[in-house]
Protein backbone atom coordinates (compact mmCIF):
# COMPACT_ATOMS: atom_id res chain seq x y z
CA UNK A 1 0.00 0.00 0.00
CA UNK A 2 1.63 3.29 -1.11
CA UNK A 3 2.07 5.99 1.46
CA UNK A 4 0.72 9.47 1.13
CA UNK A 5 4.23 10.80 0.38
CA UNK A 6 4.74 8.28 -2.46
CA UNK A 7 1.33 9.17 -3.92
CA UNK A 8 2.15 12.92 -3.90
CA UNK A 9 5.58 12.26 -5.45
CA UNK A 10 3.99 10.22 -8.26
CA UNK A 11 1.33 12.88 -8.81
CA UNK A 12 3.98 15.64 -8.97
CA UNK A 13 6.07 13.68 -11.49
CA UNK A 14 2.99 13.15 -13.70
CA UNK A 15 2.14 16.87 -13.64
CA UNK A 16 5.76 17.83 -14.47
CA UNK A 17 5.85 15.37 -17.39
CA UNK A 18 2.57 16.70 -18.78
CA UNK A 19 3.82 20.29 -18.47
CA UNK A 20 7.06 19.50 -20.33
CA UNK A 21 5.12 17.76 -23.07
CA UNK A 22 3.24 21.03 -23.65
CA UNK A 23 6.16 23.45 -23.26
CA UNK A 24 8.79 21.75 -25.46
CA UNK A 25 6.84 21.84 -28.77
CA UNK A 26 5.95 25.50 -28.13
CA UNK A 27 9.62 26.36 -27.51
CA UNK A 28 10.70 24.54 -30.67
CA UNK A 29 8.08 26.41 -32.69
CA UNK A 30 9.28 29.74 -31.24
CA UNK A 31 12.90 28.89 -32.12
CA UNK A 32 11.80 28.17 -35.68
CA UNK A 33 9.99 31.52 -35.83
CA UNK A 34 13.04 33.37 -34.53
CA UNK A 35 15.21 31.94 -37.30
CA UNK A 36 12.68 32.66 -40.01
CA UNK A 37 12.18 28.96 -40.85
CA UNK A 38 9.03 28.08 -38.92
CA UNK A 39 7.17 25.21 -40.61
CA UNK A 40 9.71 25.15 -43.45
CA UNK A 41 11.07 21.66 -44.03
CA UNK A 42 14.79 21.60 -44.73
CA UNK A 43 15.49 19.62 -47.89
CA UNK A 44 19.21 18.90 -48.23
CA UNK A 45 18.57 17.46 -51.71
CA UNK A 46 17.94 21.01 -52.96
CA UNK A 47 21.65 21.78 -52.93
CA UNK A 48 23.49 21.46 -56.25
CA UNK A 49 27.22 22.11 -56.54
CA UNK A 50 28.24 25.24 -58.43
CA UNK A 51 31.81 24.76 -59.58
CA UNK A 52 34.07 26.35 -62.18
CA UNK A 53 37.80 25.69 -62.79
CA UNK A 54 40.09 28.07 -60.95
CA UNK A 55 41.72 30.83 -62.99
CA UNK A 56 44.70 30.90 -60.66
CA UNK A 57 44.56 34.69 -60.29
CA UNK A 58 43.69 34.73 -56.59
CA UNK A 59 40.61 36.10 -54.82
CA UNK A 60 38.48 38.45 -56.92
CA UNK A 61 36.96 40.35 -53.98
CA UNK A 62 37.17 41.01 -50.25
CA UNK A 63 35.15 39.12 -47.63
CA UNK A 64 32.81 42.12 -47.27
CA UNK A 65 32.15 42.16 -51.01
CA UNK A 66 31.61 38.39 -50.95
CA UNK A 67 29.05 38.75 -48.13
CA UNK A 68 27.25 41.46 -50.14
CA UNK A 69 27.20 39.08 -53.11
CA UNK A 70 25.65 36.34 -50.94
CA UNK A 71 22.80 38.75 -50.12
CA UNK A 72 21.83 38.50 -53.83
CA UNK A 73 21.67 34.67 -53.85
CA UNK A 74 18.50 32.99 -52.58
CA UNK A 75 19.11 30.02 -50.25
CA UNK A 76 17.49 26.89 -51.71
CA UNK A 77 16.59 25.24 -48.38
CA UNK A 78 12.98 26.36 -48.63
CA UNK A 79 13.25 29.56 -46.61
CA UNK A 80 12.83 33.09 -47.99
CA UNK A 81 16.30 34.25 -46.99
CA UNK A 82 19.49 34.94 -48.90
CA UNK A 83 22.51 32.68 -48.39
CA UNK A 84 24.33 35.08 -46.05
CA UNK A 85 21.32 35.68 -43.76
CA UNK A 86 20.31 32.01 -43.72
CA UNK A 87 23.76 30.70 -42.83
CA UNK A 88 24.31 33.32 -40.12
CA UNK A 89 20.88 33.03 -38.45
CA UNK A 90 19.65 29.46 -39.03
CA UNK A 91 22.33 27.08 -37.82
CA UNK A 92 20.15 24.04 -38.61
CA UNK A 93 20.13 24.80 -42.36
CA UNK A 94 22.03 22.20 -44.34
CA UNK A 95 21.89 24.07 -47.67
CA UNK A 96 23.30 27.57 -47.07
CA UNK A 97 26.75 26.39 -45.80
CA UNK A 98 27.59 24.42 -48.98
CA UNK A 99 26.24 27.27 -51.13
CA UNK A 100 28.51 29.62 -49.15
CA UNK A 101 31.48 27.31 -49.78
CA UNK A 102 30.71 27.36 -53.52
CA UNK A 103 30.71 31.19 -53.45
CA UNK A 104 34.02 31.19 -51.55
CA UNK A 105 35.58 28.74 -54.03
CA UNK A 106 34.48 30.85 -56.99
CA UNK A 107 35.83 34.02 -55.35
CA UNK A 108 39.14 32.25 -54.67
CA UNK A 109 39.09 31.03 -58.29
CA UNK A 110 39.17 34.65 -59.49
CA UNK A 111 35.58 35.00 -60.76
CA UNK A 112 33.78 38.35 -60.60
CA UNK A 113 30.48 38.88 -58.83
CA UNK A 114 28.51 38.85 -62.09
CA UNK A 115 30.22 35.63 -63.20
CA UNK A 116 29.44 33.98 -59.86
CA UNK A 117 25.77 35.04 -60.09
CA UNK A 118 25.70 33.69 -63.66
CA UNK A 119 27.17 30.35 -62.52
CA UNK A 120 24.45 29.99 -59.86
CA UNK A 121 21.73 30.90 -62.38
CA UNK A 122 23.12 28.25 -64.78
CA UNK A 123 22.77 25.58 -62.08
CA UNK A 124 19.56 26.63 -60.26
CA UNK A 125 17.79 28.89 -62.73
CA UNK A 126 16.54 32.41 -61.99
CA UNK A 127 14.86 31.27 -58.76
CA UNK A 128 18.30 31.51 -57.12
CA UNK A 129 18.19 35.31 -57.46
CA UNK A 130 16.75 37.39 -54.63
CA UNK A 131 15.55 39.90 -57.28
CA UNK A 132 14.65 39.04 -60.88
CA UNK A 133 16.97 40.37 -63.55
CA UNK A 134 15.87 43.65 -65.14
CA UNK A 135 15.45 42.36 -68.68
CA UNK A 136 12.82 40.81 -70.90
CA UNK A 137 9.50 39.91 -69.28
CA UNK A 138 10.95 40.62 -65.82
CA UNK A 139 10.86 44.34 -66.65
CA UNK A 140 7.07 44.17 -66.33
CA UNK A 141 7.50 43.04 -62.73
CA UNK A 142 9.75 46.02 -62.04
CA UNK A 143 7.74 48.74 -63.77
CA UNK A 144 4.08 47.64 -63.70
CA UNK A 145 3.48 48.72 -60.06
CA UNK A 146 4.72 52.24 -60.89
CA UNK A 147 2.69 52.37 -64.12
CA UNK A 148 -0.45 51.23 -62.27
CA UNK A 149 0.14 53.75 -59.48
CA UNK A 150 0.69 56.58 -61.97
CA UNK A 151 -2.40 55.61 -63.99
CA UNK A 152 -4.56 55.42 -60.88
CA UNK A 153 -3.33 58.81 -59.68
CA UNK A 154 -4.05 60.40 -63.09
CA UNK A 155 -7.56 58.89 -63.10
CA UNK A 156 -8.35 60.24 -59.61
CA UNK A 157 -7.09 63.73 -60.55
CA UNK A 158 -9.18 63.72 -63.76
CA UNK A 159 -12.31 62.68 -61.86
CA UNK A 160 -11.78 65.33 -59.18
CA UNK A 161 -11.37 68.05 -61.84
CA UNK A 162 -14.46 66.87 -63.67
CA UNK A 163 -16.57 66.93 -60.50
CA UNK A 164 -15.22 70.34 -59.56
CA UNK A 165 -16.12 71.88 -62.92
CA UNK A 166 -19.50 70.14 -63.27
CA UNK A 167 -22.40 72.55 -63.93
CA UNK A 168 -24.51 73.31 -60.85
CA UNK A 169 -27.63 71.27 -60.38
CA UNK A 170 -30.67 72.97 -61.89
CA UNK A 171 -33.65 73.89 -59.75
CA UNK A 172 -36.57 71.50 -60.16
CA UNK A 173 -39.46 72.94 -62.12
CA UNK A 174 -42.45 73.89 -59.94
CA UNK A 175 -45.42 71.59 -60.10
CA UNK A 176 -48.33 73.17 -61.93
CA UNK A 177 -51.43 73.59 -59.80
CA UNK A 178 -54.58 72.26 -61.35
CA UNK A 179 -57.87 74.12 -61.03
CA UNK A 180 -60.30 72.67 -58.48
CA UNK A 181 -63.95 72.53 -59.50
CA UNK A 182 -65.80 72.13 -56.19
CA UNK A 183 -68.30 74.09 -54.18
CA UNK A 184 -67.47 75.54 -50.79
CA UNK A 185 -69.68 72.90 -49.11
CA UNK A 186 -67.77 70.11 -50.84
CA UNK A 187 -64.43 71.60 -49.84
CA UNK A 188 -65.62 71.99 -46.25
CA UNK A 189 -66.79 68.36 -46.12
CA UNK A 190 -63.45 67.20 -47.59
CA UNK A 191 -61.56 69.24 -45.03
CA UNK A 192 -63.72 67.76 -42.24
CA UNK A 193 -62.98 64.18 -43.46
CA UNK A 194 -59.24 64.83 -43.67
CA UNK A 195 -59.16 66.23 -40.13
CA UNK A 196 -61.15 63.27 -38.83
CA UNK A 197 -58.66 60.83 -40.42
CA UNK A 198 -55.74 62.72 -38.83
CA UNK A 199 -57.30 62.44 -35.35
Amino acid sequence: MPTRRQFLATLGASVATASLARVLPAQQAMQGMNTGTANVPMDEARYRPVRLPSRGTGPSMSNTQRDALEHQIHCQCGCNLDVFTCRTTDFSCQVSPPMHHDVMALVEGGYSGQEIIGAFVNVYGERVLMEPEKRGFNLAGWFMPFVALGGGTALVIALLRRWRHAPPATEPEPVATLPVHATSDELERLDHLVRRDDA
